[in-house]
């Protein structure tokens, strides 16, 4: 199944900044050296084993630019390409191919590289894990939406969409609250009944005071491996247990092993280098 691209009011307006940025003031060398009747042609494709994200994005931004461009995916968003595979071609006025190429590439290039870095963090759970891997919000300002479809696109789950979306108690909330126990107490009380609560908890007391508050959720941040074993142990079934930091492509095998229902990787988002796409003229 497809994930859902961003809705179209974001997709219309990310992009229209981003063309806003690049050619508000025009191209000079493309309209030095172009006839603007001349016809063209090229095809975008990639030069390293990818999983693809963008396609939305790069069909929006030749309907911004010239609706006369047509383009023609060659794949699907989630699907795996290999080194030199095609991904789209580009039909339509050359000025026009020309002109939106670099927004183009760069939002494909940037979501590709999510995907791709998020699929390697999916296949490297034990096969037959339950065990989800998931963005946090340790995402490019302005982005976010984008950056959240392409770790769709590479089989990983989205965690809470904004401060709005979910009640996660992190650290300095507890130090601002006085404890574990009361600021979930609190929001408890505050949060709607159909809102889960998470705590993050660094030493197993805290976890077991969080336990006993009643936290629906324990987000285990910077655990070792053996402190996430006893930590399961210790909550059962009480709670869902997400493994948070220090997380590496090493550890996702033995987190999944373990049983943690979810592993959190801000690198999904905040460090995933872009991949290395190229439009070729023919």
């Amino acid at each position: 199944m497809q994930p859902a691209p961003p809705a179209p009011t974001i997709l219309e307006a990310t992009v229209r900044r981003a063309l806003a940025e690049d050619i508000d003031r025009g191209d000079i060398t493309t309209e030095a050296c172009v006839s603007p009747t001349a016809m063209g042609e090229a095809t975008l494709s990639t030069r390293e084993r990818i999983v693809l994200s963008g396609l939305p994005v790069l069909e929006e931004v030749y309907r911004q630019v010239d609706p006369l461009v047509d383009v023609d995916p060659l794949a699907v968003d989630g699907d795996t390409i290999e080194t030199g595979g095609p991904i789209a071609t580009l039909t339509g006025p050359a000025a026009s191919i020309l002109l939106g190429e670099r927004v183009a590439l760069n939002f494909m290039q940037r979501l590709t590289g999510v995907a791709t870095m998020t699929r390697r963090f999916v296949d490297a759970l034990p096969d037959g894990s339950a065990t989800r891997i998931a963005d946090t919000r340790k995402t490019t300002p302005g982005l976010r939406a984008f950056e959240r479809y392409a770790v769709r696109c590479g089989g990983g789950f989205n965690h809470r969409e904004d401060l709005g979306a979910a009640v996660l108690i992190k650290d300095n909330h507890i130090a601002a609250a006085g404890g574990c126990r009361q600021a979930i107490e609190r929001a408890k009380a505050y949060a709607p009944h159909t809102c889960r609560i998470e705590c993050e908890v660094d030493t197993h007391d805290q976890l077991e005071e969080a336990l006993a508050a009643g936290a629906d959720i324990i987000m285990l941040d910077n655990f070792d491996d053996e402190a996430v074993e006893r930590a399961l142990a210790t909550v059962g079934s009480r709670a869902l247990v997400e493994a948070s930091g220090g997380i590496t492509l090493e550890r996702v095998a033995v987190l999944g092993k373990l049983g943690v229902d979810v592993i959190s990787v801000g690198a999904l988002t905040h460090s995933a280098p872009a991949c290395d796409l190229g439009l070729d003229w023919r």
